[in-house]
Formats: structure tokens, sequence, C-alpha cells
């Protein structure tokens, strides 16, 4: 039976049709595109959400599930003639998707003109589209990040007649052919150490040659131009000696470029990304920008993939959120309904009130990397938001799992059951922690700006300034007492060896992260007062550890509040 062929499955008790619309609901992300988007432009985002978040919980969420359990990537290698090929096939499913996806301009309408509006959209909200999409189908969610990565590498440092050729492509919405993208680093000798990289580019009349081999890429055979790093003849040593170059899949004939691909791997999640070893052999590759800057080029790519990464565990975390919800909401124990049970209110109440405060403090890192996307950014900017994103992409991934088991566990057994999508969103939550660094290379971030840049005191000053600036009362001054504790430790950071600041660099990160998602949901709560102010004062209690023992039950007395 063919994938189209399949009738519906009901998942988690509901019928396809039944599913809430990923977006209507979500009032934490409609405040957020309401501030950051003029009136016209929210409009028109609000209605394209609309219809983006129904398709996301019902066609695409079922395509999902068939691509997961029944319809994985699958290597060809060769044809009937035994020819080498190295396609990869998907379901046609996936392919849907796919074009669906890339159709809503959240990769094109980033760097050209939306038609309705008659000028372009911004990373905003791109990374909106993206948080919906997550919450279906982290997997096709990596392929969208690496094609907004190539299309930023290319309309940045390409030179015209590179973008001539690969933009339109990479920025495609349905007027022609897409070239998905792919940004190819990992080596098996290097990992996350890209300085050990030793794929090697020979000159070839103006043009290179690729030769070596990339352990861990991910859209391999899918996307139609990958942006690989590789080391020149004579090239210095480590980082410094890599140049970037864009690498089209296949010739302008259809055949292989040089290229093939040894085998997929078998991942315990995001099984929709086809993540494969891929052999250069030969493959013409295209220079981009300047030969000696290459490493630097892709660390840039690199921190807007880290963005996306945290939109796909926000929409994790959204998901699993509704999910467990949803399930307590109609699930009957011991007499009671779950929800009328005040530790599975305190769950779900704290559960909102994170996730609340990531949302905002991600978006609020989002409209600082538009100004530094854009060029218009101080080196203080710059610095600032270097540190948010490594911050932010730790804290989110980690808390996806978490999010992930306590669905699982909301649901008792059925959460364990393939039936329900929960399995899925764990396994699919793991990677997060893992791609775009793991928290280890995230902890060495910290510990690179605060010894470069001085970054601790840059977030220090940042904080208090943004502290000073709430409204006054209890919540505020314990701000203000977690900062100072901050201040004392962030600056004996800074004058430990480096042995100690390694020990110490994760468990810091994680208490800036906190401090800085604290600080965003109050400022929203001054702005905003009503639900914001009771999701801020949950999330400060928690995260802060505020509450005294036998003290009120804000998550079960405001519940609905919290759950609106």
């Amino acid at each position: 039976m063919r994938e189209t062929d399949r009738k519906p499955q009901v998942l988690a008790g509901k019928a396809p049709s039944d599913r809430p619309n990923a977006w209507r609901g979500d009032s934490t992300m409609k405040a957020i595109l309401q501030t950051r988007l003029d009136p016209e432009f929210f409009a028109y985002a609000n209605r394209e959400l609309e219809h983006f978040g129904d398709r996301v919980m019902n066609e695409m969420d079922e395509r999902a599930r068939h691509t997961d359990r029944d319809g994985q990537p699958k290597l060809v290698s060769y044809d009937r003639y035994g020819d080498e090929i190295s396609e990869v096939w998907v379901n046609e499913g996936y392919r849907r998707t796919v074009k669906e996806t890339y159709g809503t301009g959240i990769v094109g309408y980033v760097h050209k003109e939306i038609p309705e509006l008659g000028r372009k959209g911004n990373y905003t909200y791109s990374f909106a589209q993206g948080y919906l999409l997550a919450q279906s189908e982290p997997g096709f969610h990596c392929p969208v990040a690496l094609t907004l990565a190539t299309a930023y590498l290319l309309d940045r440092y390409a030179d015209d007649e590179l973008k001539a050729r690969f933009l339109p492509h990479v920025l495609s919405t349905g007027e022609t052919e897409l070239y998905e993208g792919a940004t190819f680093l990992t080596e098996r000798q290097g990992g996350s150490d890209v300085g050990a990289n030793r794929v090697r580019a020979e000159e070839d009349g103006g043009r290179y040659r690729l030769y070596g081999e990339k352990y861990f890429a991910s859209n391999a055979g899918m996307a139609g131009v990958a942006m690989v790093l590789a080391r020149m003849e004579g090239a210095a040593p480590g980082p410094r000696g890599l140049s970037l170059f864009a690498v089209p899949w296949r010739k302008d004939d259809g055949s292989l470029n040089g290229l093939r691909i040894r085998r997929l791997k078998d991942k315990l999640g995001v099984r929709a990304v086809p993540s494969g070893e891929v052999e250069f052999d030969g493959a013409e590759a295209f220079l981009v920008g300047d030969a000696k800057k290459g490493f630097y080029y892709m660390m840039e790519a690199l921190n807007l993939s880290r963005i996306c990464n945290a939109i796909a565990s926000l929409g994790i975390m959204r998901r699993a959120l509704n999910e467990a919800h949803g399930y307590a909401s109609r699930r009957d124990a011991f007499g009671r309904r779950l929800t009328d049970y005040p530790m599975v209110r305190d769950t779900l109440g704290k559960m909102s009130a994170k996730l609340n405060a990531e949302l905002l403090a991600v978006f609020d890192l989002a409209a600082l990397y538009e100004k530094v996307a854009a060029g218009g950014a101080s080196e203080r900017e710059e610095v600032l938001h270097r540190l948010f994103i490594a911050l932010l992409k730790k804290e989110t991934a980690e808390e996806a799992i978490r999010f992930s088991h306590e669905a699982i566990e909301m649901h008792g057994g059925n959460g364990y059951i393939e039936d329900f999508v929960t399995p899925r969103l764990l396994r699919d939550a793991q990677v997060l922690t893992v791609w775009e660094g793991t928290a280890n290379i995230l902890g060495l971030e910290l510990q690179r700006l605060v010894k470069k840049y001085d970054a601790h005191e840059l977030f220090i000053e940042e904080m208090e300034n943004r502290i000073v600036a709430l409204k006054s009362g209890g919540d505020k001054e314990t701000a203000c007492r977690v900062l100072n504790s901050l201040i004392r430790d962030l600056r004996a950071f800074a004058g430990m060896d480096d042995a100690m600041q390694t020990y110490e660099a994760k468990a810091l990160a994680k208490r800036m992260a906190l401090l800085y998602e604290g600080v965003v949901a109050l400022e929203w709560a001054d702005k905003k007062e009503g639900r914001f102010r009771t999701l801020a004062a949950v999330f400060v209690e928690d995260a802060w550890g505020t509450r005294e023992f036998g003290g009120p039950m804000e998550t079960v007395v405001k519940f609905e509040e919290l759950m609106g």
C-alpha cells in the first residue's frame, strides 16, 4: 500500500480533524509577533500561520508519523544497470511536506520579497514558522535550518556569479526548482574539532575539486547544494586553514558531481532527515568569499543553526505540553480527572511557565540576531548575541528532553506506546542536545567569550540595566539577589585556570540562562500584566526556588490561567 493510500490513524485519542491548530491557541507566540512585526506584516503572518498551523497538526503530522515508523529515507546505491547513483529515496508524503513548507517562504522570504507585502520578511517570522513545523516534524526542521544557513552564506559571502547560480533555487518558493541546502563539517578524526578536518581542495582551472570524506552529513542526497569546509594545498593547519566551498550535488547534465554516499546513519530519532557519510572524489566546488575565512563564515552559519536548534526544541516542548495537558484533561483516575489533582496541575503549570519564558527569551535573542545578521550590531551586541545563543541552545535542548519525559509520564503506560506521539518526541528531542554543539562544547564557548571579550561583564551590565528598568516588587528584588550571586561567581570564574573553568562552565551557563529567561519574562509581565504576570511569577518561583515549603499553591489555584 502506498503511503498516500493510508487511512489517518488516531493519535493520543484524537482524530486528525479534532487536533488543535498549532497557531490558534498559542497566545505567547501571537503576542511576540504582534510586538515584533508592524501591523501589516502581522496581519499577513497571522493569516499564513493560521493556515500553516492547521496543516502542521493534521496532514504533516500524519506524514511525520509514517516517515518515522515506515517511510524512513533509504539509500539507493545503484541503478538496475549496476551504475552507481547514490540516490536517497524519501516517501511521497515527505516530499509533499518539503514542497508545502518551502512554499511558505520559511527560507525564501528572509532574503526576497513577500509578494503580498512587496518587501522582505525576516528571521523572526521564519523562526515562528519553524516553531510550528517542529511541533509535528522536528526531523524535517533540520533540513530547513540547513537551507537557512546555506542561504545566509551564499547571500552574504558568495560573489555575484555564485549567487546567480544557486540563490534563486535555494530561495525557491515554487517558481523554480528547489535546492535544499546542507552544511558539511564533521569528519571522523575531528568531530567537534573542526580544525582537524582533512578534506582537501585542489585547484582546477580557476575552480576546485574536493577529495575526502564528511562523516556526518545531514540532508545528504536531498540537498541541491552543500556548503563544505575543505583545506587548500599549502593552507595553514587548524581552523584558519579551512576554506568554504559551495558544492552542487549534481552536474548540469544530472549526473553525480564526483561524490557518493557510502551509507545512511541509522539514527535514534529525527529519522526524516537522511544523514550519511559522503565521499568526495573530484567533486567540482566553488570558493565562497575569502579563502582564509571559511571557518569563520561557517561559525556564523552555525550560530544561525543553533537558534534554529532552539526553535526546534521549543516546538517539541509545546507539543509535549499540549499532549500532556490534553491527555490529563480527559483521563480519569481514582474517580477524578487527572487535572483535578494538585500534583498534576503543578507539573503542567510549571511546564507552561517555563515554555513561556523560553519562548520570550529565544525571540528576544532573535530580535538581536536580526540586527547582527543585517550588519548593524555593535561589538558589544555581537558578543552578547553569541553568548545568549550558547546559553539558550543548551537550555532549550535539555528542556525539550525533560518536557518529552513529563509528557510520557503524564500518559502513564500509553506514553511509552508508539500509537502515541510521545515516544517520537523523546527520540527527536535527544539529538538536539548533540547537534550544533553539545553542552560541553557550549560550555567551552562560554569560556572563550569570557576570556577573549569579557562576556561576563557584558552579561552583568545587560542584566543590571534590564532589572533596574523592571517595576518594583518582590520578583524584581529576587532578580537582584540572583544577579548579585551570579556576579560574584562570574567574576570568580573569569579568574580561574582552564581546568576549573571547564569544570564550572556548564552549571554557570544554566544559572545565566535562567536569569536571562526570568528577566525577559518579567519584562513581558510589566508590559502585558494578566496571564504574563502569572506565568512569570510561577517561573520565578520554580527557577529561583522562592517558594517556601507549605506555601501558596500558585500553579493549582491559577491553573486555568496558566494553561490558557
